[in-house]
């Protein structure tokens, strides 16, 4: 096999009345397909595609939740080698219309209900021939909006492509102040879906749960990827639900579920039911008191959209230090570097650097972002995680902290330097720097520290004006939580923001801030059951 298509055909073509996926949707009824059905069902929603003139190396939105119409369009662009841009459905419309013109793209699948608004269909510099909606099952309006119901034409023939040839996006955050896209090689795809399934043991009986976002790393290239790999069955939620999580992995019999921090610790404060059948987890960190609550064996796995799999790896056989990740994954080499040296040997902490294949066993490169590409690596070819991480004496791993400005809101990347980039802008700013602050439900959510133009204007005013820039311009969980005005931002060397100082300044309740202003309306960003994301 030479692509994620050739995977995709070969399980369809083996045993095409066998249950692909299962649909469990927190209201109406739950839907199947099989192998072979879902295989038709691809052929024709990339026969609709390419009726629109999609052909290959075309850039196509995907911005959705998870449903079974956000699969058939990743694996519809792949059938015809157009290039599957997924984006996170909380997005703002300045953020739509920043990802449609970096990619160049010609299309959207959207869907109903979701807080941006995409970018207009017409003619013109960065404007979009078509969209489809899910869950739209209107008749042609006037903007060309079509449901996803009208994506089944007859169906086409696959397209023959290159294995490196670009497949899918991913847009990520970082230190710049836009995301950027992560390029993923067809052999990518397959490289992730074979080392995940080799690595964490698959089996064909395995019934995978897949509550995690299919618009992130693990949902879709750590979890779906890999169960088709092994011939596993794949049952499919909206989102991680608290409260709906264990009901479905009952009722389905699931073996094996992926996991974040995040969702982990939301079930760690849930009971646990009598008996269940998962076999398995994989979470970003191995605890043993999880693995003793939940009553199932724990890997540890870590990895970024740059790496496609994981790049650290739990194995069942060799135990690692309690709060480690695992070890090293094969097709990878790592080191730890520092002032001092490059090694990896017990004892060092330093950031993790990763030694890959380009298009194969790590990304292709950042699309249209020459910069960024000669940043991410050494001068050697390694890539730089900005990830530091610790090496207990058995060899595994531990994560220590993020080297880059990046915060973790709810499983969520916030690039510190995105939302400075929104608050600078606003009349009145004349600096500003954002930081994490730890939440108990949210991980880290972030917090901005603004020095104003005129230190007699009305913070109050700014602070609301600050507020509705960000909620206009970025996706609710990157808005800042709190924004906290000071006469000038503390700096260590030469003009560098001192953000450790920041951090002990947004962890301390009675800081000697000049003015502290929250955002307010807090049940914006936590989940509707206070357990989910």
């Amino acid at each position: 096999m030479d692509d994620i298509v050739d995977l995709f055909e070969a399980r369809a073509r083996e045993q095409p009345e066998r249950l692909l996926l299962a649909w469990e949707p927190f209201e109406g009824p739950a839907r199947e397909w099989t192998r072979g059905a879902f295989l038709d069902d691809v052929r024709r929603v990339a026969g609709a595609l390419a009726q629109r003139g999609v052909r290959p190396g075309d850039r196509v939105l995907l911005h959705a939740n998870n449903c079974p119409e956000f699969l058939l369009t990743w694996f519809a662009c792949a059938w015809i080698g157009a290039v599957c841009v997924v984006l996170n459905p909380k997005s703002a419309t300045d953020e739509l219309a920043f990802f449609a013109h970096h990619t160049g793209a010609v299309g959207i699948v959207t869907q109903r209900g979701l807080p941006g608004t995409p970018p207009s269909i017409g003619v013109g510099a960065h404007r979009l021939r078509w969209q489809i909606v899910i869950d739209n099952d209107d008749e042609d309006d006037a903007n060309d909006a079509t449901g996803f119901a009208s994506l089944h034409d007859a169906p086409v023939e696959r397209a023959r492509l290159d294995p490196l040839a670009p497949g899918s996006m991913m847009f990520t955050s970082g230190t710049s102040s836009r995301p950027k896209a992560v390029v993923w090689s067809r052999a990518n795809a397959l490289w992730a879906a074979q080392l995940c399934a080799a690595g964490i043991g698959l089996l064909s009986s395995d019934i995978v749960l897949v509550p995690l976002p299919l618009y992130h790393v693990v949902g879709l290239a750590w979890s779906v990827l890999p169960a088709l790999q092994a011939g596993a069955a794949i049952v499919l939620q909206p989102r991680f639900s608290a409260s709906r999580f264990w009901p479905v992995a009952l009722a389905r019999r699931c073996t094996f579920a992926p996991h974040v921090q995040f969702t982990s610790a939301a079930l760690f404060r849930q009971p646990v039911p009598p008996a269940h059948h998962f076999r398995l987890w994989c979470n970003s960190v191995w605890l043993p008191d999880y693995e003793r609550h939940f009553r199932v064996p724990i890997l540890g796995w870590w990895g970024m959209t740059e790496l496609v799999a994981p790049g650290i790896l739990g194995r069942a056989d060799r135990p690692v230090a309690p709060g480690a990740i695992g070890r090293v994954a094969p097709g990878y080499a790592a080191r730890i570097a520092d002032s001092r040296n490059l090694s990896l040997a017990p004892g060092e902490a330093g950031e993790l650097e990763i030694l890959g294949e380009r298009g194969r066993t790590l990304f292709a490169g950042y699309f249209n972002d020459e910069d960024a590409n000669a940043a991410a690596f050494t001068a050697d070819g390694w890539f730089r995680t900005g990830d530091r991480m610790k090496v207990h004496a058995d060899g595994s791993i531990q994560f220590l902290e993020r080297a880059r400005d990046v915060i973790k809101c709810g499983g969520e990347g916030v690039s510190s330097a995105e939302v400075e980039r929104v608050v600078r802008a606003v009349p009145g700013v004349a600096d500003v720097s954002v930081v994490g602050r730890a939440d108990g439900a949210m991980g880290e959510v972030p917090v901005a520290f603004v020095v104003p133009s005129d230190a007699d204007a009305s913070t109050e005013a700014l602070s609301r004006e600050i507020d509705a820039a960000c909620r206009a311009q970025l996706a609710g969980f990157k808005v800042p939580r709190e924004i906290r005005f000071l006469g000038s931002l503390p700096l260590v060397g030469i003009n560098k923001v001192a953000r450790g100082e920041l951090r002990r300044l947004a962890a301390d309740a009675g800081t000697d801030t000049d003015t502290k202003a929250g955002t307010g309306d807090r049940d914006r960003y936590l989940p509707a059951e206070g357990g989910q994301a």
